[in-house]
C-alpha cells in the first residue's frame, strides 16, 4: 500500500467514522440511562455525573464530526488540485505538516 495524502485521508476518515459510531452509541446510552434517574439533576446527586458525561461525549461527538468534515474538505482539496497550497498566501504548505497533519489548509507561516 502507497502512503499518499490521499491514503493518510481515506484511513483518517475511516478511523474517525468508526470513533464516531462508538461515540454516538456512547451518548445514546448515557441519554438512555438518564432517563431511568430523577430527572432533576440539581438535587440527585448522581444527576449532576450523568450531566457531565452527558456534555463529555456530545463534545467529542461534535469534535470528531468537525474533524470528519476537515477530513471531507481535504479530501475535495485533492480532487480539485488545491491540495498543500495554503488558503491564506497560496504558497505550498511543507510536506512534512501535511505528512502530520494531512487537513492543513495553512502553511505554517500563516497558521
Amino acid at each position: 500500500m502507497s502512503d499518499t495524502p490521499r491514503d493518510r485521508l481515506l484511513a483518517d476518515r475511516e478511523r474517525t467514522s468508526a470513533r464516531l459510531a462508538t461515540l454516538r452509541g456512547d451518548f445514546r446510552s448515557v441519554v438512555d440511562a438518564s432517563r431511568d434517574t430523577n430527572a432533576d439533576d440539581e438535587h440527585d446527586p448522581e444527576g449532576a455525573t450523568i450531566a457531565f458525561e452527558r456534555s463529555q461525549v456530545y463534545a467529542l461527538v461534535r469534535q470528531a464530526t468537525q474533524h470528519l468534515d476537515e477530513v471531507d474538505a481535504a479530501l475535495s482539496r485533492l480532487d480539485d488540485g488545491t491540495y498543500g497550497r495554503c488558503e491564506v498566501c497560496g504558497n505550498a504548505i511543507a510536506a512534512a505538516r501535511l505528512e502530520v497533519r494531512p487537513t492543513a489548509r495553512t502553511c505554517v507561516a500563516c497558521a
